[in-house]
């Protein structure tokens, strides 16, 4: 063996046992088919009946508009992330570029929301079991699942990044598969049930055309519609954040983010806009009641009944993905609160494999906790914790955005981290040295922060929405108060 091979470093993977570090295991494929997958949820195959009822044909440019609003949201996180590559992303920006206060709430936000949200998901888990299954209890699925996922995140952040790649890949091909039958049905005009010829003119010609569902009658051209569409939009995005996440444990984040990054908006073009756009051709829009999937509509409507149970299966890996990124996010989140001095010291462990045990199965406790009070008192938690879900989204987004605008003031200002390739730069120069900038980074923030202002105040004329409005507020006032206590212990 020649010197070089002997002082060679071993390839830094799960299996190899070096120092207790954040393994840098996920590979561009990885990191590909995780931002891919984070966008493709039961939202999007049960949710998108909620939207398309409320603004018609016009969804597709709700779609386009969230989609370009939540881009820039990534774009802005990813400009910090190629940078400074950490665990725990905006919250650890957010501590080093704003304050400790801003890190602590934009940290434990993402944390509950992420909890509250893998609650949902565990807690319907036994619906889809029980297609197959009728005998088996909703809660004996919820524990296995929880077990089998939270099991899986304590191998290694490879094994993760394997798993999030076939989920991924499942709910890819369901869609393309969608997508492929509903334009065979349209270019070779089979017959569908509801005796309407499918096209692509349906989207003008059914009900009352491209924008219907106005303020009070039809003639507003149905504006309306669309702009409360936006609020059910803009949360079927959440989860594309977690390229920020990965940064940490990226093997070459500064090619591999870009990428995951920029191909958010095909992403949006083909599976949201495309699809649903291709299920408005060949199912009438005014027929998507909510009562069964779109996608499970479109194959009935050309008497293909086994849809149903595919889709089933697909939402139950859709399911399983959710649960296992959120896990994943979380035990990251608390290492990196840790760290910041936001969160006990034990969070910040780590065992000879990088993985983050304590926060993983401190995270996995609270969700399974969780997942009682939803069994328990159904109501409480659907109107009150998953209103906190619902907003924690909007605040985690709005601070990444001030988050990127301190960034980028910092860099300025030649006070960029060492380890960073911007130290010692300063001025425009600095500004120039930044490897994947935000477009048009000194009005976008405030272009992006205006939009998510006008979703709040469309939340406030939704009965359903509009409770989340007032929890967003009571929860921001508990976390100012918890940084407050937390840190007079000290």
């Amino acid at each position: 063996m020649s010197n070089t091979d002997a002082t060679k470093k071993p390839r830094e993977t799960d299996d190899v046992p070096v120092p207790a570090t954040l393994r840098k295991s996920l590979k561009n494929r990885h990191i590909q088919l995780i931002a891919l997958g984070g966008a493709i949820g039961t939202g999007l195959f049960y949710g998108s009946s909620e939207s398309i009822a409320l603004a018609g044909p016009s969804i597709l440019l709700a779609y386009l508009i969230g989609g370009l609003a939540i881009f820039m949201i990534v774009r802005a996180l990813s400009e910090m992330s190629v940078e400074d590559p950490k665990a725990g992303a905006f919250s650890y920006y957010a501590t080093r570029y704003w304050s400790k206060r801003a890190g602590f709430i934009s940290g434990w936000n993402y944390w509950f929301n992420y909890i509250l949200v893998s609650m949902v998901e565990l807690a319907v888990v036994g619906s889809f079991v029980n297609y197959w299954f009728p005998a088996i209890p909703t809660w004996v699925s919820a524990a296995v699942f929880l077990v089998l996922i939270t099991a899986a995140n304590l191998l290694g952040v490879s094994k993760f990044g394997e798993f999030e790649f076939w989920f991924a890949i499942i709910k890819i091909v369901a869609v393309i598969a969608m997508i492929i039958g509903g334009l065979a049905v349209i270019v070779f005009a089979l017959p569908t049930a509801s005796g309407i010829k499918a096209s692509f003119a349906n989207w003008f010609t059914v009900g009352d055309g491209f924008f219907p569902n106005g303020l009070m009658t039809h003639t507003d051209k149905g504006w309306t519609g669309l702009l409360m569409a936006l609020v059910v939009v803009m949360f079927s995005f959440g989860g594309t954040e977690l390229i920020g996440i990965t940064a940490g444990e990226t093997e070459s984040p500064k090619t591999t983010i870009p990428r995951a990054t920029n191909d958010i908006i095909w992403r949006i073009l083909v599976f949201y806009i495309g699809a649903l756009g291709v299920i408005m051709a060949v199912v009438p829009w005014n027929t998507i009641d909510g009562q069964s999937s779109p996608f499970v509509q479109i194959f009935d409507s050309v008497g293909i009944h086994a849809a149903a149970g595919i889709l089933n299966f697909v939402c139950l890996t859709a399911v399983m993905s959710v649960y296992n990124s959120g896990l994943y996010a979380n035990s990251r989140m608390l290492y990196s609160l840790a760290k910041q001095g936001n969160a006990p010291a034990y969070l910040g462990k780590l065992n000879s494999k990088g993985v983050p045990v304590a926060g993983v199965l401190t995270s996995a406790v609270i969700t399974a906790i969780a997942v009682v009070v939803v069994f328990v008192w159904p109501e409480f938690a659907f109107n009150y914790l998953m209103s906190i879900a619902t907003i924690a989204g909007i605040i985690n987004w709005t601070m990444i955005m001030f988050t990127e605008m301190k960034f980028r003031k910092v860099v300025a200002a030649g006070g960029a981290p060492a380890d960073t390739e911007l130290a010692g730069l300063s001025g425009q120069k600095a500004l120039d040295a930044i490897h994947f900038k935000l477009p048009f980074a000194k009005v976008t923030p405030w272009v992006v922060l205006a939009f998510l202002a006008l979703v709040v105040v469309l939340m406030c004329f939704s009965s359903s929405y509009r409770v989340a409005v007032i929890a967003g507020v009571i929860w921001l006032a508990i976390l100012f108060v918890a940084y407050q206590v937390t840190q007079g212990r000290k």
